[in-house]
């Protein structure tokens, strides 16, 4: 039987839904079933999710939590997160509280210029390229003037426009740099409107536009989150040591890509947590961040460590592009229901608060690494998920969770004392 279908985007959601099951699934009850339970029963709300994406079947629910006591700036927050990964949420929310008697987080936006490129192709003289360019600039920015009229009011629009010769990477190959202010938006529609305004006014015979599209490297909007605190009062026992160590795990992460990679993972457990709350694009954030993290040639760690004169302070710089309007920010009803939680924050508040949680995750995991390691907390938390699992009763959860409260987590040890249990 064939698996290809015509004209499948015209069809109703149930004919998609009755497509996808009777073509791949032998238990089509069951399967339909499944995709129809998480169905929303406001038909409202349902209409909003499907109109997210194309063809859409069903919804994929993520939980969200709330982490309390953070303090950003002396300011009191309970930071939402979304996420399906157990223990991010319990971590952040202990370092909150464990920093919020210390001085709390200091967190700084140093700057929010974001990228645009026209890439084009030109084989001729690069100085005729440059007179044009120079001639053609004023025109460049009218024609984007209706486009950036709103935005200039809100204090934002077009910063620059350089010409650019990157000839020795690729022959032929120039581009106009555009950069931009976009305020309280993310302004990706924005900033590629502009830019193929732009495009359109600059191309002549000699000129091969191949593309127009932001960029979402922005090592220009940048956002600095620390803690710092003397060094007897991060540990209690062997302090110096404890927090030497620490300072070692970080070393260790900017020496070698390998750990590099699972320590700035660890990061964007609490950095895309905040940015899906918030309707924000996580892929871009991801994407930006890692290439933040190699920009020296080598990848990184995010975050750095330094023991001064008996003070602890780590600290992490991170680009975040980042709208408080606009896009899922201004539909997504929990979206909205995050921004409120986070007291309606600025664009440039919510980056101070993502780099926060993203440095607030990481602390709990060096803490975690460098003393009872990791899996100890980790697993903890999965003991619950293990037990889901095995279709266990209340009662029989009662009594797996206090059986395993000193002893160590794994899912056979679990499902041993599960089977154990069940033959007594």
């Amino acid at each position: 039987m064939t698996k290809t279908v015509s004209g499948f985007s015209k069809f109703t959601k149930e004919e998609k839904l009755n497509w996808v099951v009777k073509t791949f699934f032998n238990n089509e009850k069951n399967t339909k079933e499944i995709l129809h339970q998480y169905w929303n029963s406001n038909k409202v709300l349902q209409d909003l999710h499907d109109d997210f994406i194309e063809n859409t079947i069903s919804n994929f629910y993520l939980p969200l939590g709330v982490a309390p006591n953070f303090v950003i700036n002396g300011k009191e927050f309970a930071i939402p997160m979304v996420i399906e990964e157990s223990s991010v949420v319990a971590a952040a929310s202990l370092v909150a509280k464990f920093w919020s008697t210390r001085g709390g987080f200091k967190a700084e936006v140093l700057s929010t210029t974001k990228i645009g490129q026209v890439h084009f192709m030109h084989n001729g003289a690069f100085n005729d390229l440059e007179a044009y360019f120079v001639s053609k600039k004023e025109d460049l920015l009218s024609a984007t003037e209706s486009i950036t009229k709103n935005m200039r009011k809100r204090g934002g629009g077009i910063l620059d426009i350089e010409l650019r010769d990157r000839t020795s990477e690729l022959e032929n190959y120039y581009q106009l740099h555009v950069t931009f202010e976009t305020v309280d938006s993310m302004g990706a529609n924005f900033i590629n409107s502009c830019l193929e305004a732009i495009a359109e006014e600059f191309e002549k015979d000699d000129i091969q536009i191949v593309m127009s599209i932001l960029s979402n490297y922005v090592p220009e909007c940048l956002v600095r989150a620390e803690v710092s605190c003397p060094v007897d009062r991060l540990y209690g026992e062997n302090a110096e040591f404890l927090a030497q160590k620490f300072k070692q795990a970080v070393d260790i992460a900017n020496a070698e890509p390998h750990r590099a990679v699972t320590h700035n993972k660890g990061i964007m457990n609490g950095i895309d947590a905040v940015v899906i709350a918030t309707g924000n694009d996580f892929r871009a954030i991801e994407s930006g961040a890692h290439a933040y993290a190699a920009r020296s040639g080598r990848y990184k760690s995010l975050s750095n460590c330094e023991i001064k004169n008996g003070v602890f302070k780590f600290w992490i710089e991170i680009p975040l592009a980042l709208g408080t309007v606009g896009g899922l920010t201004s539909i997504h009803p929990l979206s909205k229901f995050s921004l409120d939680l986070l007291q309606n924050p600025s664009a440039k508040e919510l980056m101070e608060i993502i780099a926060v949680a993203g440095l607030a995750q990481n602390f709990a995991a060096l803490r975690a690494l460098t003393t009872t390691g990791i899996q100890h907390g980790h697993m903890k938390m999965h003991l619950s998920n293990i037990i889901k699992q095995l279709d266990a009763t209340e009662e029989e959860k009662t009594y797996l969770l206090n059986y395993f409260a000193n002893k160590q987590v794994s899912h056979s040890a679990v499902v041993e004392a599960y089977n154990n249990l069940k033959n007594k």
